[in-house]
C-alpha cells in the first residue's frame, strides 16, 4: 500500500502527541478569544501621566483587569514586539479567567522549550555534523565550531534577542546565559560526580590538561565580563575583543590536539588509538556530538511507545490519524527546513522545503512595517524571495532524484538546512524572551529571575539528561566525555552568546557606547559561578582528577546556596 505521506515519521511518542494536541486546543483558544475584549463601557481611561516608567512595570498599580487591559493598549511599551501579545491576551481576552490564563500561558513555555530543542536535535545537529564532514573539518575544529552552536544555539539566540528587539536591555540575556553555565558547571557537574561514584567501582580519572585549560578559559573570560560590567559601558572594540577569546582558545585546543596526536603516532603500541586520541584534547562537545544527536533524542523522550502499522485496516487508519496529530508541530518545520538524509528523504518535501524558506527568511528578516516607505521596501522584499524560491524549487526538482537524496551540491543543501534551522531557532527563542518578560510582568517578578532560572534550566535540561547518561552507560570515556562538555559549552555560551550580543548592541549604538542594563545582582552571579569554578579545580587536583561525592556535594551546595540566596533578595 503506498504511503499515505509523502515524507517519513520517526517513532511517535506520547509525549509529542500531547504537545501537539495541547497545541492545537492553544491555537482553538486564542483564534476563540482574539476577538473578545471587555464592553466599552467598563473600560475606564487610564491616565499615563500617573506611571513613572517607560515598560509595563506600573502594571500592577492597577487593581482589575479592565483597568489593566486599557492601561497596556494605552502604552506603547507594552504593545506585542513578538508574534503574539501575551499581555493583552491575559488582562483582555482572558481577564476574567486568570486561572486559564497561566495554565494556557505555562503551556506555550512548555511547547516552545520543546520546539527549540526538537529543533535542534532533527534539523541543526544533523546540519551541522553533515557540514563538518563536507568541509573536512578535524574534530579539534569541528568540536570548537559548528558543534557547540548546535548544543547552545538556544542560548546564543535568546542571548542576541533580548539584547538587540527585547525591551529589558540584555537583562535577560545576561541572566540566561550566567544562569545556564552556573547550572551546567555545578548542577549537572555534581549530579554527574555524584552518580559516577556511587554507581562505578572502579576509579575514573578526567585528563587534567584538557579539565585545567577549560575551566582557567572560563574564569578568564567571565573576568572580562565581571570588568565589562563594573564600567557599565560596551564599545565595539571591546566586544569584538571579548568575542575573540573564544579564537585563542580554538587556536589552543588545535595545538593541544595536534600535539598530542603527534606523540601518539610515534608509540607504537598505541596506534589502535590513534582515531580517539582527540577525545583528551577536545572540548567534548565536539566528542559528545549530542551523541549523533538521534541517541540523545530517545534519552530524552518521556513515556514513548512505537505505533507500528498492522496489516488491517483499522490499524493503519488509526496509525494514519496519528500522524495527523503530529503534523501541527512538526509540518511547518518540515516544509522551510531542507533535510538531504537518507532515512527522511522524500522529493516533493525537498522541493516545497526550498521553495518556501527563502520566503519565510525574507518574512524574519524584513524590518517592521511601520510605515508607507517600509511597506514599499517589505513589498519588494517578499516579491524577490518568491521569485527567488520558485527558482530554487524548480532546479530541485529537475536535478533531485525520487529514490535517495542528492550527492552533489550537497553542501548547499546542508547549507540552507544549517540557516533555516538557525532561522527556526531565532524565530522560537525571541517568543520564548517574550513570554519570559510578560511573565515577569503579570506574577511581579523581575525578568532576570526569570531568565536565571526558567530559561537557564529549560535551554540546558537537555545537557543534563545527555551527559548524566553518557557518564553513566559510556564507561571512563563518557565520564571524559560529559564533564568535558559541561565546561567547554557554558565557554561557547559566555563567548560567542554574549559576546555577539554584545557586539551587534554595540554595533546599533556605533559610534557610541553600549550601555549595560544595571542589575547588581549580576555580581553575585559571577561571584558563585566563579567560586563554583575554582572548587572543581581544587577539588580534583586534590584528588588526582577523580570526581567523587565530595565535588558532587560541594557544587550542588553552591548552587543552592546561590538560589537561595537570589530569591530571598529578588521577591
Amino acid at each position: 500500500m503506498m504511503n499515505f505521506f509523502p515524507f517519513h515519521f520517526k517513532p511517535k511518542s506520547a509525549l509529542s502527541i500531547f504537545l501537539n494536541m495541547s497545541f492545537l486546543f492553544l491555537l482553538f483558544l486564542y483564534t476563540l478569544t482574539s476577538n473578545v475584549t471587555f464592553s466599552q463601557p467598563q473600560i475606564r481611561h487610564i491616565h499615563l501621566s500617573n506611571t513613572t516608567n517607560n515598560d509595563c512595570s506600573d502594571l500592577h498599580k492597577f487593581s482589575d483587569s479592565q483597568s489593566k487591559c486599557t492601561y497596556i493598549k494605552e502604552n506603547n511599551s507594552c504593545s506585542k514586539k513578538g508574534y503574539l501579545n501575551y499581555l493583552e491576551f491575559f488582562y483582555c481576552a482572558l481577564g476574567r479567567l486568570p486561572q486559564l490564563g497561566y495554565v494556557v500561558l505555562v503551556v506555550w513555555l512548555v511547547l516552545l522549550f520543546y520546539l527549540l530543542g526538537n529543533t535542534a536535535t532533527e534539523y541543526f545537529c544533523p546540519c551541522a555534523e553533515g557540514l563538518s564532514k563536507v568541509m573536512n573539518l578535524s574534530p579539534a575544529i569541528a568540536g570548537t565550531t559548528l558543534l557547540p552552536l548546535g548544543n547552545g544555539a538556544n542560548d546564543v539566540f535568546s542571548s542576541i534577542i533580548s539584547f538587540t528587539q527585547s525591551s529589558n536591555s540584555g537583562t535577560v540575556g545576561l541572566n540566561s546565559v550566567l544562569g545556564g553555565a552556573f547550572f551546567i558547571s555545578c548542577f549537572v557537574v555534581g549530579v554527574i560526580s555524584i552518580l559516577v561514584y556511587s554507581t562505578t567501582s572502579q576509579n575514573i580519572t578526567i585528563d587534567k590538561s584538557s579539565f585545567i585549560r577549560d575551566v582557567l578559559f572560563i574564569i578568564f573570560s567571565l573576568s572580562c565580563l565581571l570588568g565589562i560590567i563594573v564600567f557599565g559601558r560596551v564599545t565595539l572594540w571591546m566586544a569584538i575583543c571579548f568575542s575573540g577569546i573564544y579564537v585563542v582558545y580554538i587556536c589552543v585546543v588545535c595545538a593541544m590536539h595536534f600535539l598530542s596526536k603527534k606523540e601518539a603516532v610515534k608509540n607504537v603500541k598505541e596506534e589502535d588509538e590513534l582515531f580517539d586520541d582527540h577525545n583528551i584534547g577536545v572540548p567534548l562537545l565536539g566528542c559528545i556530538d549530542e551523541e549523533n544527536c538521534s541517541s540523545d533524542k530517545k534519552a530524552t523522550q518521556i513515556s514513548s511507545f512505537t505505533l507500528e502499522a498492522s496489516s488491517s485496516s483499522s490499524c493503519k487508519f488509526l496509525n494514519h490519524f496519528v500522524r495527523v496529530l503530529e503534523l501541527p508541530l512538526y509540518l511547518p518545520r518540515r516544509l522551510t527546513i531542507p533535510v538531504v538524509s537518507e532515512e527522511s528523504w522524500s522529493k516533493p518535501m525537498a522541493v516545497i522545503s526550498v521553495t518556501l524558506a527563502p520566503i519565510l527568511a525574507a518574512f524574519v528578516l524584513s524590518p517592521p512595517r511601520e510605515s508607507a516607505d517600509s511597506s514599499k521596501a517589505n513589498l519588494v522584499i517578499d516579491m524577490t524571495s518568491i521569485l527567488f524560491g520558485l527558482v530554487l524549487g524548480n532546479v530541485a526538482f529537475f536535478s533531485t532524484k525520487k529514490a535517495s537524496p542528492p550527492k552533489k551540491c550537497l553542501f548547499l543543501w546542508l547549507l540552507g538546512g544549517f540557516v533555516m534551522s538557525t532561522t527556526w531557532t531565532y524565530i522560537l527563542a525571541q517568543e520564548l524572551v517574550y513570554l519570559l518578560v510578560s511573565f515577569g510582568y503579570i506574577l511581579g517578578i523581575n525578568p532576570s529571575i526569570l531568565g536565571l532560572t526558567v530559561l537557564a534550566w529549560g535551554n540546558s535540561t537537555g545537557d543534563l539528561i545527555s551527559n548524566a547518561a553518557m557518564a553513566l552507560k559510556g564507561g571512563k570515556d563518557g565520564v571524559q566525555m560529559a564533564i568535558s562538555a559541561c565546561y567547554a559549552g557554558p565557554l561557547f555560551n559566555t563567548l560567542i552568546g554574549l559576546g555577539v550580543s554584545l557586539v551587534l548592541a554595540s554595533l546599533w549604538e556605533y559610534p557610541n557606547s553600549y550601555v549595560l542594563p544595571k542589575d547588581p545582582f549580576l555580581f553575585e552571579t559571577l561571584g558563585f559561578l566563579i567560586v563554583g569554578l575554582i572548587w572543581a579545580l581544587v577539588i580534583l587536583r586534590n584528588r588526582n582528577m577523580q570526581p567523587d561525592h565530595s565535588l558532587g556535594v560541594g557544587l550542588l551546595a553552591i548552587y543552592f546556596c546561590f538560589l537561595f540566596t537570589r530569591f530571598a533578595k529578588g521577591f
